[in-house]
C-alpha cells in the first residue's frame, strides 16, 4: 500500500464519533461538531506546538462538556466530534475554502499548507463523512421508534476575535428555520443576565455552515445552534453553572414548542 493510499487513522486510533445514551428518551439531539483536538497521528501536529492545539484554533472549548452535562441531565442522545475542526471541519461544506484552513485567526497552520486533493480526500472520508453517516443514522432510528426530535449543535466562541471583545454571553444561531431558535432566545432573555445574540457572533448560511442545514433543515427538523462564550465555560464551575442553566430553559421548551409534530 502506498502512502497516499494509506489509512489517515491508524487502527488504534477513535471513530470520528463518540456517542453518549444512543437510546436517550428526551427529543433532544445535541451534536458538538468541535468536542476535541485530536490530531490523526499521521498527521503529527500539523506543525502546531502545544499552546496552540489546546486553543480556540483547534476546538470549541467547553462544549463538549456542557453537551455531556446536559445529556446527562436531560436523558437526551449526545453525539460528540473528537478530531479537532484544524484536520476538517466538521460544520463546514467539506469542500469548501474554510473546510481545512491554512490560517485559523491569527494563526498559520503549517501542516495544512499545499493539502493535497488525495489527503483532503482522505480526511474527508475518514472523519467528516462517517461522522454524519452517524448522525444521520440516529436521527433515522428515532423516526423508526417514532421518537420526535429537537436537534441542538452547541459551539463556543472566544470574548476577543480579531483584537474586537465580543460582549454576548450566548449567540442563538438559525437560517431558514427559526422556530426553536426564537423560543430559546426569549428564554434566555427573560433570565435577565444575559447579553443574548440573535445570529450573533455568527449567524448560520448554506456558505459557512453544514450540520444544521443538513441535518436539521433538510429534515425539517426544529433545531438551533448555540454557542457559549469560552470564558463562561472554561473550567468546571462554568460548565455546571451552564449545564444546569440550560436543562432548566430546555424542558419547558419542550412541552412548548410541541415536539410530537418532528417526526
Amino acid at each position: 500500500m502506498s502512502a497516499v493510499d494509506a489509512p489517515l487513522l491508524a487502527t488504534d486510533e477513535p471513530t470520528p464519533w463518540r456517542i453518549e445514551r444512543a437510546e436517550g428518551r428526551s427529543p433532544w439531539l445535541l451534536i458538538c461538531d468541535h468536542a476535541g483536538r485530536r490530531i490523526p497521528g499521521r498527521l503529527g501536529t500539523l506543525g502546531l506546538d502545544p499552546t496552540a492545539l489546546a486553543s480556540h484554533i483547534a476546538w470549541d472549548i467547553g462544549a463538549a462538556a456542557v453537551a455531556s452535562g446536559l445529556g446527562a441531565a436531560l436523558d437526551a442522545t449526545v453525539l460528540l466530534q473528537p478530531y479537532s475542526r484544524l484536520v476538517i471541519d466538521c460544520n463546514r461544506p467539506p469542500h469548501s475554502k474554510d473546510a481545512i484552513v491554512d490560517l485559523s485567526e491569527r494563526t498559520t497552520i503549517p501542516g495544512n499548507q499545499g493539502v493535497t486533493p488525495a489527503a483532503a480526500a482522505a480526511r474527508e472520508r475518514e472523519i467528516f463523512t462517517p461522522y454524519h453517516a452517524r448522525i444521520s443514522a440516529l436521527l433515522d432510528a428515532r423516526v423508526q421508534r417514532g421518537q420526535p426530535t429537537l436537534l441542538l449543535a452547541l459551539h463556543s466562541f472566544t470574548p476577543v476575535y480579531l483584537g474586537v471583545a465580543r460582549p454576548w454571553h450566548v449567540g442563538v444561531l438559525y437560517n431558514r428555520d427559526a422556530r426553536l431558535a426564537h423560543i430559546l432566545a426569549r428564554a434566555l432573555l427573560d433570565e435577565g443576565d444575559l447579553v443574548v445574540g440573535d445570529n450573533q457572533p455568527y449567524a448560520v448560511s448554506d456558505e459557512t455552515d453544514y450540520s444544521i442545514p443538513r441535518h436539521g433543515e433538510a429534515r425539517g427538523l426544529a433545531h438551533v445552534e448555540l454557542e457559549l462564550r469560552q470564558d463562561l465555560i472554561a473550567d468546571a464551575a462554568g460548565q455546571a453553572a451552564w449545564t444546569q442553566r440550560l436543562a432548566r430553559l430546555l424542558r419547558p421548551i419542550e412541552r412548548t414548542l410541541g415536539a410530537s409534530h418532528n417526526r
